[in-house]
């Protein structure tokens, strides 16, 4: 299978193409290397699945919001399916940048759904999240609870992307899939998420923010995990068969949540943190931020009912993996 990812230089894109070229799928990459942090980094990650997919995986450097630009990229390639990992990320960036939310996630979501449209695609699975659930306070959240209050522009995003994606399986009957991500870490993850920013400060002995006063609580999935789940939906697109689909479509469209089914304390996260890198942090305790929410737990019945997906990896054995790799990529 020949298989189009966007986001293939970002943190769950390279992983996902290195597993499916593990297996024998040909890969082509698309990524457009923004400098929202080290680009160094994303360019690591696409030298390591370069080296292991050979002539298999082929990366073209690309902003798939620009839609003339996407499809000159992709005049001559073909592709079976699409994995739409590309997005601007980050609950807290999109309070200060809402323009570039809007274009990357909004406009490039469109440009992915047309691109599927026209060529004919067998099935596009795309990068929900989480943050959709915003304050829900009943928990574990359920793709069957209502999402229409989210509290970051963010969150909105990617509802709003869901609701267009319903609309494309409706008028187009394209088969789509979309993952609601929860609190993903593992080797390779990004400079500004939770478990690289503290393993660095701790090293360095900077404080690290302790928000809401270490009172959150966080569904913290692997990121082999993470693959695992995508791969499952991607061999399994949705039937066309006016059945109900976990999220509630009629069409061929399914929301799944991908999570570790557990809610585990912050605090819990950075004890372990702490022993992974031999020594305590010193903690600086601070409000909770706009945007965030108190707590997240991903009921994982729909996508394990379906597909057999059942995370393996728990924090007391993916933190430490998490640590040691860090250690090494940055020879501290």
């Amino acid at each position: 299978m020949r298989i189009l990812i966007t986001g293939a230089a970002g943190f769950i894109g390279a992983a996902l193409a290195a597993r499916l070229l593990a297996r024998g799928d040909s890969v082509i990459g698309i990524d457009d290397l923004n400098d929202y942090y080290a680009v160094s980094l994303k360019r690591d990650r696409l030298a390591q699945v370069s080296e292991a997919g050979g002539k298999e995986f082929a990366f073209t450097f690309c902003d798939f919001a620009d839609e003339k630009a996407l499809n000159a990229a992709l005049s001559d390639v073909s592709f079976d399916t699409i994995v739409h990992l590309g997005a601007q990320a980050g609950v807290r960036f999109s309070i200060d940048n809402p323009q570039a939310y809007a274009q990357s996630n909004l406009i490039g979501h469109l440009n992915m759904l047309e691109l599927a449209r026209h060529r004919g695609t067998r099935h596009m699975v795309y990068a929900s999240s989480s943050s959709v659930y915003g304050g829900n306070s009943s928990t574990p959240f359920s793709v069957a609870d209502r999402v229409d209050h989210p509290l970051s522009l963010y969150a909105a995003t990617k509802k709003a992307d869901e609701l267009m994606s319903e609309t494309y399986a409706h008028l187009y009957r394209l088969p789509l899939t979309g993952l609601r991500f929860f609190t993903v870490y593992g080797p390779w993850s990004r400079p500004d998420m939770m478990t690289w920013k503290f393993t660095r400060a701790i090293l360095v002995g900077e404080p690290i923010p302790i928000y809401n006063n270490g009172d959150m609580y966080r569904d913290f999935t692997q990121i082999d995990d993470i693959v695992s789940g995508i791969v499952a939906c991607l061999d399994n697109p949705p039937a066309d068969d006016e059945t109900t689909k976990p999220g509630g479509s009629t069409k061929p469209h399914a929301i799944y949540n991908i999570g570790n089914n557990r809610s585990e304390h912050l605090m819990r996260v950075v004890e372990l943190l702490e022993q992974a890198c031999g020594r305590e942090a010193e903690k600086e305790f601070l409000p909770m931020q706009p945007g965030d929410v108190y707590k997240t737990f991903a009921d994982i019945d729909a996508i394990s009912d379906d597909l057999g997906y059942r995370p393996t990896t728990s924090i007391e054995q993916g933190i430490p993996d998490f640590v040691r790799w860090y250690r090494d990529y940055h020879g501290v």
